[in-house]
């Protein structure tokens, strides 16, 4: 059963790329609103997390009715991502850079620091559509960036992906299987590189709590453990969806604390990035696509203990090392 469950998931993303880019795009539109209207009338284990993450975005006392209405935005939100992966390859360059709103000329801000020849690391959350944001960025004339993509299953899928984001220009690094991403990272950053990261959600049980809308969450480190460890600049970004287009936020460069040990200036780096994407999500609530558990009280409290008795003797940059992310 699990075979057959591979074979087709890998048929329909072999033809989510072969088939979408040949239809009229209204026609594929509508299409792929219907199934994130269908998933969202099922209430699911992720439209439940979904709707868990908006609680706090919105309010504790938000009304059922506006919750409910905010996750289907977000999951029709969710739906155009896939849309725009599959029709990504034959968006010709001027739409993809002329599409992109870029208010506080944040591509300038990245081109700029990384023409200094000093490494770049950018943290994202879950928002918009970063793979078309990564392209953008390349187009620019960024010219290449390193990212860690979380293996999926089955094999055949994940190596899709990767031929599809290395065929962007990006290079891609698998987050497991005997790769140890951590380290080539640094070493792409020393030599004046950019490496961007997701970082609004651990993946390995082992994150940095931080307090993010009024709560305790978990998120991946590695961002700001690679900013620490190798002097590179940490910008964090927000992205979202427009009328027709896309948009983006990069903040300024987070400074490195003067004190304190390694692990504390990770976990206030990292602290950093999280209150920039929480004014992000604020403005753009329907474009954070976390269908996955976040805040600690949501998660499994014996996998969070028992992930952090494995870290133990490695310290927070454990959670950086292993580098877990989750881009399908």
């Amino acid at each position: 059963m699990a075979g057959l469950k591979d074979k087709l998931a890998d048929i329909g993303y072999g033809l989510g790329w072969s088939l979408v880019c040949k239809l009229p795009e209204a026609l594929t539109s509508r299409v792929f609103q219907f199934f994130a209207d269908l998933a969202w009338r099922r209430e699911g284990p992720r439209v439940q997390a979904l709707e868990a993450n908006l609680v706090r975005v919105l309010g504790a006392d938000v009304d059922g009715k506006v919750l409910r209405a905010a996750s289907r935005e977000v999951m029709r939100n969710y739906a155009r991502y896939w849309l725009e992966i599959f029709r990504l390859p034959a968006l010709p360059v001027d739409h993809l850079v002329e599409g992109m709103y870029d208010p506080d000329r944040g591509a300038q801000y990245i081109l700029e620091m990384s023409a200094t020849g000093r490494g770049v690391v950018i943290a994202i959350p879950h928002m918009g559509n970063w793979d078309q944001a990564g392209a953008w960025i390349i187009a620019l004339g960024a010219g290449s960036f390193t990212t860690v993509a979380e293996r999926l299953k089955p094999e055949s899928v994940y190596e899709r992906f990767v031929t599809f984001r290395e065929g962007l220009g990006m290079e891609v690094l698998p987050a497991s299987g005997g790769v140890r991403p951590f380290g080539i990272l640094a070493e792409r950053l020393r030599a004046g590189k950019i490496v961007i990261l997701p970082a609004d959600r651990d993946v390995t049980g082992s994150g940095i709590e931080v307090e993010f809308f009024g709560e305790k969450a978990k998120m991946m480190g590695g961002s700001a453990a690679l900013a620490v460890l190798t002097g590179a600049a940490l910008l964090p970004a927000v992205l979202w969806f427009t009328e027709d287009g896309w948009g983006v936020k990069v903040g300024t460069e987070i400074p490195q604390p003067a004190e304190g040990t390694r692990s504390q200036k990770i976990a206030a780096m990292l602290q950093d990035v999280a209150t920039f994407f929480e004014e992000g999500i604020r403005e753009h609530p329907y474009d954070w696509l976390m269908l996955q558990k976040v805040f600690t009280a949501d998660l499994d409290p014996e996998r969070q203990a028992r992930a952090a008795a494995k870290a133990t003797g490695n310290g927070q940059i454990a959670s950086a090392d292993r580098l877990g992310q989750e881009m399908p």
